[in-house]
């Protein structure tokens, strides 16, 4: 699997670049074709705390279900809603070893953060069941992470936050019922790692935020001062 994955590497940065959306060349120095370029959907308006889509334009504030019920995290960046090619890309990098779109998308999300006037002093990614990650090679949260991490000059935690039971696969189920799934599904190795720190938890997708809400959690109970969220996409 590794080798695979270090060969689709080479693929992705020696050969000329295609646009992983359509297929057509990319062009010279792009990653996307201008045409794909402009499909892509873009999160403008949502929910500071949660980013739970808008669809008003003029929509302020924090959506009701954070008025009612809080996460633990105090703020989510979303850098595009859970839409097509955006949906494509992430499908490709979690279950196709396409592990190129990993780089184009952390880097992308990155240069949304740099306007950002907070940095934290820790990034984590979500981190997989070990199961999981044998079977996969690779922790895709982590892989986007990276460029993100050397970007934006923030260290990077991936050794400290540990999925220590493996959940059932959580499409369909309702938010009640993924929140059960997740219980006690995280650990730290070192509670001492995060303690007073301001951390930023990454991932791909941000569906209902069960799991992200679980992961924050547990860095809230270690003592981490803040917990904010950095995804891709927003479903």
């Amino acid at each position: 699997m590794q080798l695979n994955n270090w060969l689709t590497n080479i693929q992705y940065w020696l050969l000329p670049r295609l646009c992983p959306a359509c297929g057509d060349p990319a062009g010279s120095g792009r990653e996307l074709c201008p045409g794909c370029e402009l499909t892509l959907p873009i999160l403008r308006q949502a929910c500071p705390r949660c980013a739970l889509p808008y669809e008003h334009p003029d929509t302020r504030g924090e959506c009701g279900a954070c008025q009612k019920s809080p996460p633990v995290f105090t703020h989510t960046i979303a850098l595009y809603r859970f839409l097509p090619p955006v949906d494509h890309f992430i499908r490709a990098l979690k279950f196709h070893q396409q592990l190129g779109l990993a780089h184009l998308l952390g880097v992308r999300l990155a240069q949304r953060l740099a306007h950002e006037a907070a940095r934290p002093d820790l990034i984590i990614p979500v981190p997989l069941h070990n199961a999981r990650l044998r079977e996969r090679g690779y922790n895709q949260a982590l892989e986007i992470a990276r460029p993100v991490s050397k970007i934006l000059d923030v260290p990077l935690d991936y050794h400290s936050l540990r999925r220590v039971r493996a959940t059932a696969p959580q499409t369909g189920m309702t938010v009640k019922a993924r929140r059960k799934n997740l219980r006690g599904a995280f650990a730290l190795n070192d509670e001492a790692a995060v303690r007073n720190l301001r951390v930023a938890l990454v991932d791909d997708v941000m569906t209902t935020g069960s799991t992200l809400q679980a992961a924050a959690q547990c860095l809230h109970r270690a003592g981490a001062r803040a917990v904010t969220i950095w995804v891709i996409a927003r479903a």
